[in-house]
C-alpha cells in the first residue's frame, strides 16, 4: 500500500529505478548468490525483483526488496519489519524468511547510483514464496474463514511474544494507514470531486469519531500487520485427507509488512473484512465467514464487535481517497494505484445504503450459520 512518513503526508518520491543488471549486482555483492533470473516485479513505491539463483541448495528463489529513499530513512522501523518476518517465519506462520549479508546483517543500506545522481535505499532479500492470489481466486467460506483464522493468529502471535529493541517504532503517530488516524483523511478528501461520494466519506469519518474513538480505550491493544488485502495473501491448493474432490486452499504466502503498527484486534478483523469484499461476489456474506475465523483465535468483545462495521466503511474510505490523492502525485502508476477503487466505491455505497444495523445481521447470521456446519455438535 501506500508508504507514508510520520506526518500522514503519502511518500512517493525517491522510488528506485534499478536496472536488472544492477539488482543482480547487488545480490552476488551483498548475498554471494549466482543469479541465474531476474525479473522485476510490481511495486507501487518500492522496487521488487524475483531472483533465481544458481545452485543445488533447496532454496533458490528470492524476491530482491529496495525500498524508496523516503522509506529507507526509517531504519530502525524497517529493521523491526523485517524481524517480525524472521520472528514469524520460525513460529510456523507462511512468511518471507529474510537472507542475512555475507557481513550477517539482515539489511543493507546502499548508495545506489543513477547516472550521477546518488540515492540511499534499504536493501533486502526475502525467501520467494508460492502461489496464487487471494484476489485471483473465488474466496470460498472455507477460503475466508482460513485468511480470517490466520489474521488473528499472526496478531496474537506477535502481540504476545514478538520482542525486539526496535518494537517501539511500531507506534507510528498520524500514520495515515493506522484505522484510529481516519480523521485525517479530511486533508486528502479535496480530490473526491463527486458530491455524493465524499459526503459518503464524510459519513463514515463522523461515525468513527462519534461511534468509536471514544471506546478505542475499551478496545485490546495488538500489533496490526495492517495491510490483509488480496494481493498480499498467497493461496495454494492443498489435498485433504479424506480424499475429498472439492478444491481445498491454504494461506501460502503473508506478504508486505510495511504498514504495521500499534492498533487493535478489532482493526485487522475490519482492514481483513474490507479487502476480502472486493472481489468477492457476494461482499456482504463476507464479513460473516472473515469474522468466524477470527473468533476462532480470538472472539471480540461486544465493545469491539459494535465498531466492526463502521471501522470497515472507514478503511474503504482510506483506501478510496489515499488512492485518489497518490494517483496525483504519481499519475504513471495510476492502474496499480486504482485496483481497489475499481470496484471499492460500488461496495462502499452499498454498506452505507444498507446501514449498519442491517450489515451486521448479515454478519453475524453468516457467522453463526458457518460455525454450526464445521462444528455441529
Amino acid at each position: 500500500m501506500t508508504s507514508e512518513n510520520e506526518s500522514g503526508k503519502p511518500c512517493i518520491a525517491s522510488k528506485p529505478a534499478l536496472s536488472e543488471v544492477q539488482a543482480i549486482k547487488l545480490v552476488e555483492m551483498l548475498f554471494g548468490l549466482q543469479v541465474a533470473t531476474v525479473k522485476s516485479l510490481p511495486s507501487y513505491d518500492d522496487q521488487n525483483f524475483y531472483i533465481q539463483s544458481e545452485g543445488t541448495t533447496a532454496q533458490t528463489e528470492y524476491v530482491l526488496k529496495i525500498t524508496n529513499g523516503e522509506n529507507s530513512k526509517d531504519t530502525e522501523l524497517i529493521e523491526a519489519q523485517t524481524y517480525v518476518m524472521k520472528f514469524l517465519y520460525d513460529e510456523g506462520l507462511p512468511t518471507p524468511n529474510p537472507v542475512f549479508t555475507n557481513t550477517g546483517n539482515i539489511m543493507s543500506m546502499e548508495a545506489i547510483d543513477y547516472g550521477g545522481v546518488v540515492q540511499n535505499h534499504m536493501v533486502r532479500l526475502l525467501t520467494y514464496l508460492p502461489g496464487t492470489p487471494a484476489a485471483e481466486i473465488i474466496t470460498t467460506p472455507e477460503i475466508l474463514f482460513e485468511i480470517g483464522k490466520v489474521a488473528a493468529i499472526l496478531d496474537e502471535k506477535l502481540t504476545k511474544k514478538f520482542q525486539h529493541p526496535y518494537k517501539k517504532y511500531f507506534d507510528r503517530g498520524e500514520f495515515i494507514w493506522n484505522l484510529s488516524n481516519t480523521p485525517l483523511l479530511r486533508k486528502y478528501t479535496h480530490v473526491i470531486k463527486e458530491d455524493n461520494l465524499r459526503e459518503i466519506i464524510e459519513v463514515f469519518i463522523k461515525q468513527y469519531e462519534d461511534s468509536v474513538q471514544e471506546n478505542l480505550e475499551t478496545f485490546r491493544k495488538c500489533i496490526n500487520h495492517g495491510d490483509f488485502n488480496d494481493y498480499n495473501l498467497l493461496l495454494q491448493k492443498t489435498s485433504l485427507s479424506d480424499g475429498h474432490s472439492k478444491d481445498h486452499y491454504k494461506v501460502s504466502g503473508i506478504l508486505d509488512f510495511g504498514d504495521m503498527s500499534f492498533g487493535y484486534y478489532v482493526f485487522e478483523v475490519a482492514i481483513t473484512i474490507m479487502y476480502m469484499m472486493i472481489e468477492n461476489p457476494d461482499p456482504l456474506s463476507v464479513g460473516g465467514y472473515v469474522l468466524a475465523g477470527f473468533e476462532s483465535i480470538v472472539p471480540l468483545t461486544r465493545e469491539e464487535k459494535k465498531a466492526l462495521f463502521t471501522l470497515v466503511g472507514c478503511r474503504f474510505a482510506q483506501s478510496l481517497v489515499i488512492a485518489r490523492y497518490s494517483v496525483l502525485l504519481c499519475p504513471e502508476n495510476e492502474e496499480y494505484l486504482m485496483i481497489t477503487s475499481k470496484k471499492g466505491w460500488k461496495h462502499l455505497m452499498l454498506l452505507h445504503d444498507m446501514g449498519k444495523e442491517a450489515v451486521e445481521e448479515i454478519w453475524e447470521e453468516t457467522a453463526r450459520t458457518y460455525r454450526d456446519k464445521i462444528n455441529p455438535n
